[in-house]
């Protein structure tokens, strides 16, 4: 049994195996770099403590990091950044809890980058700068000051993310072997590129959509990612274009069901006229949301059996069952 999954891995078709390199060169690389960007131009943003121009500044760079949180593989997990990054999902309630304790004593942590490296990582990333910039709180100058120090780290991070893949995972990635202590063969590179888009799908479908919606009796609309800056749907929209973008170049070739199902899951999000999906708690909104769930587990069924059997992979849809 072991020979023959050894097999089914090795057999890739040839488009599939050249899907690694467009994946890296036409995705991942140029996502990471737009990203590092548009960080370093929020954190320049800050330093006049302007909140227009802190707010745009924080709504490009969360723009950017839809276009690469769902590579959770590689530098960001080597160097634990992914909650540096967005502290989310936080049940309880951990990125107000750290900010108000910095604000409360004044932590001088914020007018050292080596210091604040090490607060809490609730009080750090996007998550952070969307309470600082959307929760009524007096404007002081402490929390001016903690403000650019967020932005400053998030920047940091998104630097050494670009650089990472620039400069050795992007290589890593598309030349495994024997010699390459990351990636042993062709077939594990393009099963780990596989990973990340089906836990993208499975994050979209199970937190973004499934945390707000709760249960039908349940409802829980202040758990929906970036409410206080109305971009959860934003999110959804964004993530599900990086996540098509990522079969596509995956593939190398035509998957009509899937990009059938992902046209259909982002007309569906276009329709819907909720930017912080707080329709969860209304009975006929709610029908459109779950409308919208269910695009999303169309997308990983057609997926699944347009990639994931090419590449030998079985994925199993318990969570999705009834849908």
């Amino acid at each position: 049994m072991k020979h023959l999954l050894w097999a089914a891995l090795v057999a890739i078709p040839t488009t599939l195996a050249a899907g690694v390199s467009t994946v890296v060169t036409d995705h991942i690389l140029p996502a990471h770099a737009r990203f590092a960007a548009a960080t370093q131009d929020l954190a320049a943003a800050t330093e006049a403590c302007d909140q227009t121009e802190m707010r745009a500044g924080y709504h490009a760079a969360f723009d950017a990091w839809m276009g690469v949180s769902h590579i959770q593989f590689g530098p960001i997990e080597a160097e634990g950044l992914s909650l540096a990054i967005a502290f989310w999902p936080d049940p309880k309630n951990q990125t107000e809890k750290a900010l108000g304790r910095l604000i409360a004593a004044e932590d001088p942590a914020v007018h050292d980058p080596a210091q604040f490296a090490e607060v809490s990582v609730a009080a750090q990333g996007l998550m952070a700068l969307e309470s600082l910039l959307y929760t009524e709180r007096e404007e002081t100058a402490y929390t001016c000051a903690l403000t650019q120090a967020v932005a400053g780290h998030l920047a940091r991070n998104a630097t050494r993310l670009e650089t990472a893949w620039r400069e050795s995972h992007a290589d890593l990635l598309t030349d495994p072997g024997p010699e390459n202590d990351t990636y042993q063969s062709q077939a594990e590179a393009q099963r780990v590129l596989y990973t990340a888009l089906s836990t993208g799908l499975e994050f979209l479908h199970d937190q973004r959509l499934g945390r707000p919606l709760g249960t039908f009796d349940r409802p829980r609309p202040k758990r929906a990612e970036a409410r206080r800056s109305e971009r959860s749907l934003r999110n959804i929209t964004l993530s599900l274009q990086a996540l098509q973008a990522l079969a596509t170049a995956l593939a190398g070739d035509d998957i009509p069901k899937s990009q059938t199902a992902f046209a259909d899951t982002l007309a569906r999000a276009g329709a819907l006229d909720d930017p912080a999906l707080q329709g969860v708690a209304d009975p006929a909104a709610r029908f459109r949301i779950e409308v919208l769930q269910q695009g999303v587990a169309a997308i990983q069924r057609a997926v699944a059996e347009e990639i994931g059997v090419a590449l030998g992979v079985r994925a199993g849809f318990n969570s999705l069952d009834g849908d």
